[in-house]
């Protein structure tokens, strides 16, 4: 398989359905199904022919978007290191090093991986739609509904974490900008390489299309499961996604209008209806086992038989204890850096709760820096990622608030934040100007490190300052997105 996909990425050509009741998630009950010796010889019509086994399907889309070139933690990474919070230490070409410089291009492997990863599970995703309708009754109406939304939320998710990095952002020229190929059927031959891309406006319509139908049809909780309601997608994870993919387009109405149903009108901020999310008193609660905190709406679960993959784990790039490399560390933090990152900003207070307990000291040649302590498991580094939180969500609408609406609330919504980690110190806004850019600093020491810096810069039209390339990366400038892979020019005459 692997060579299919190098070789012709739009490939994707035949999904094995084998690695589908191969594909293995912590994010049902799933323990007993890791034991299970797999069933290598089902043909391919009955792949749908019990409850079990379409279960293992959706499972399986889960298990393929948390692939280590993926969402196991590349991502997050990725989005980070292009701009100015962190410093490479190691000058590891494998870690990210030509993205952290702006340096990668169609050729670059890593960057050609996480495409490559991302449309695999697109194709599963359509794969599973088509394949699922052809087999109805096999379980009752309402899981029907319930996976055909998991289903859609994973190929909007997939396409948002696609078109924000490999396009230009929505709010350059309204969507306008060439986007990506928009692929919603199964491809199982070479007959649909040839697919143009949609506009960047094409691709965030059907984002949102799929996410307004995923809200539709998902359950509202998981029986009360945590496990279940924090690893896989109900109502208001759709809707929490909503949040963000109308903050990238600057539709802040309709940010506010969708963060309505999750979050309460005043403090304590709370979601109404479905899943009873909440922010923890402890910022440090959310990266920690069981990882199923009211604050986490999803998040990538790992396990001894799942783990992320050398060199793709979140622990491994950013800590030290025990065995982490440190292959970044935190920006800021020596008084030499012309480019400064979040560190030092006084809204960051030296008794923050987030700075004294997610960050720590390192000594690296002869210096002593500070890095990021998010995820501290040892190899093969298990610590759970948060996807979405609700603090994000928090911030989305405090930021929406403080643009178009009620700026008391937004202050209000930002402080909520804020002063979980730092109530000594809650935020005071000397207007609308100064709240939006206190939002926007409380965003990049509360996100630190969950992959939010380039698309939080991005979706405001703002150039990238990055430290790796040594000053600003502006938006005409052919690094500020990634290239499309040279494996896709190649296989797709329709760009």
């Amino acid at each position: 398989m692997k060579s299919i996909y190098k070789n012709n990425i739009k490939g994707l050509l035949k999904v094995s359905l084998v690695s589908f009741v191969l594909a293995t998630t912590v994010s049902s009950c799933s323990k007993d199904f890791l034991n299970l010796r797999p069933e290598l010889n089902i043909p391919e019509d009955n792949m749908f022919d019990t409850p079990e086994r379409i279960l293992t399907h959706v499972n399986g889309l889960y298990a393929s978007a948390k692939d280590g070139r993926l969402m196991a933690g590349r991502y997050y990474i990725y989005n980070d290191i292009r701009a100015e919070e962190f410093i490479n230490r190691t000058n590891n070409g494998v870690t990210g090093l030509a993205v952290y410089n702006h340096t990668n291009d169609a050729t670059t492997t890593q960057v050609n991986n996480f495409w490559i990863q991302a449309y695999m599970t697109i194709n599963r995703v359509n794969k599973f739609l088509e394949d699922f309708d052809q087999h109805p009754g096999v379980v009752s109406t309402e899981l029907e509904a319930n996976y055909r939304g998991e289903a859609k939320f994973v190929r909007a998710w997939m396409y948002y974490a696609l078109v924000h990095m490999f396009a230009r952002p929505y709010v350059l020229d309204n969507g306008a900008s060439p986007g990506l190929p928009l692929r919603l059927k199964a491809e199982t031959n070479t007959e649909n390489n040839s697919l143009p891309r949609s506009t960047v406006a094409e691709v965030y319509a059907q984002i949102l299309t799929d996410l307004d139908e995923a809200e539709a049809s998902l359950p509202a909780d998981y029986a009360n499961n945590p496990t279940l309601r924090t690893t896989r997608a109900h109502k208001n994870t759709a809707i929490a996604l909503k949040t963000r993919v109308y903050l990238a387009m600057g539709n802040f109405a309709k940010v506010i209008e969708e963060g309505n149903k999750m979050v309460s009108a005043s403090a304590p901020f709370s979601a109404p209806s479905g899943v009873s999310h909440a922010l923890q008193a402890n910022v440090q609660s959310v990266f920690v086992t069981p990882y199923t905190t009211t604050e986490n709406i999803l998040s990538m679960p790992f396990a001894d038989t799942n783990a992320p993959g050398t060199q793709n784990q979140m622990g491994y790039y950013y800590n030290t204890v025990p065995n982490g490399n440190v292959e970044y560390y935190l920006n800021g933090s020596t008084a030499d850096n012309a480019i400064k990152g979040i560190y030092t900003d006084p809204q960051w207070s030296s008794t923050d709760a987030r700075k004294t307990l997610l960050t720590a000291d390192y000594t690296t040649g002869g210096n002593t820096v500070r890095i990021l302590t998010k995820w501290t498991g040892v190899s093969p580094f298990l610590d759970w990622i948060p996807v979405i939180r609700y603090a994000e969500v928090l911030l989305n609408l405090a930021e929406a608030e403080a643009e178009v609406g009620d700026q008391a609330r937004a202050l209000a919504l930002v402080n909520a934040v804020h002063t979980r980690s730092d109530a000594a110190n809650p935020l005071v806004a000397s207007g609308k100007a100064d709240l939006i850019e206190k939002i926007l600093k409380e965003r990049r020491i509360e996100l630190l490190g969950e992959g939010f810096r380039a698309p939080d810069i991005m979706r405001r039209g703002q150039a990238i300052l990055s430290y790796g390339a040594g000053g600003p990366i502006g938006t005409s400038s052919s690094s500020y997105i990634f290239p499309i892979p040279v494996g896709e020019q190649q296989t797709n005459p329709g760009l």
